[in-house]
Parts: structure tokens; sequence; C-alpha cells
């Protein structure tokens, strides 16, 4: 679900950069899915995330926020297409940090899958923020009651 997510918001862009590290991103999540559906007492198949792809993430996220204005507000899914996209992806990405991290009560999870997915779910909510600023967007601002 997350990957196919991931395949829609790379087709709504243009900028070829970003949309290789999504692709990129598509095929650690492919590998990443076989692992996890495989059969532990087998061990059949081998996590093959490394640290350098989290660090891939990370720097992402530090380069995209570098022109980003601080969080002041909450923001609400929402604005335009593309960015609704990136809200999807992030909040199925989180879905599955959670079932990741349920999975790990029961049997044993390599640590880098619930890093990668944790920053994975920030690199969307971040690149969100990033489009909508590189798109001319404003972004939706929640708003309390109160």
């Amino acid at each position: 679900e997350l990957n196919a997510f991931t395949g829609l918001l790379r087709d709504h862009l243009k900028d070829e950069p970003v949309r290789q590290r999504l692709f990129e991103i598509q095929n650690r999540l492919f590998d990443l899915g076989s692992y996890l559906a495989s059969d532990p007492e087998k061990q059949l198949i081998e996590l093959t995330l490394r640290e350098t792809d989290i660090q891939d993430l990370e720097n992402d996220i530090d380069s995209m926020e570098q022109s980003l204005p601080p969080l002041k507000n909450f923001i609400l899914p929402g604005g335009h297409p593309i960015l609704s996209c990136c809200h999807i992806a992030r909040c199925v990405c989180r879905r599955a940090e959670r079932q990741t991290v349920a999975l790990h009560l029961h049997e044993e999870v390599n640590p880098l899958a619930l890093q990668y997915l944790n920053r994975l779910s920030d690199y969307f909510f971040v690149l969100g923020r990033k489009l909508a600023q590189d798109l001319g967007v404003q972004e939706v601002l929640w708003k309390s009651r109160s």
C-alpha cells in the first residue's frame, strides 16, 4: 500500500531528482516488504536496508528544511493534490511503522526496518512542505476552536 502511494506521488511530480529518490524509496520498500513477509523461522530473506538508506533520508530532510520556515502550527492534509499524496503516504507509512512495532512484539525484526519507516514518514511530511513551497501553495493550517 505504501509503495503504491509512493508511486502515485512520483507519477504526479516533474522534479526528476525527487522522482528518482521516490523510485529508490519504492525499491527499498519492496525489499522491506519481502523481508517482513518472510517466515522468520526459515530466514530465507535478509533485510537489505543499510544505515546509508536512513542517512540518505536524513540528508534529504535536512536539505529540504533549510529553505522552509519553522513550524508554528499543525498542518492539515490538503491544499493541492500533490500535497495530499504526500500526507497519505506519510499516514500509511506511520501505520506500517505501528504494524511493524506490533510484529516486533512477537518476532525478531531488524531495528533498521523500524528506523527506516520512522524516518520515511518524516521525509514524506517535509517533502509535502517543500513541495507546497515550490508550487507556491499555501499550507492548510489547523485552527483550534479555542
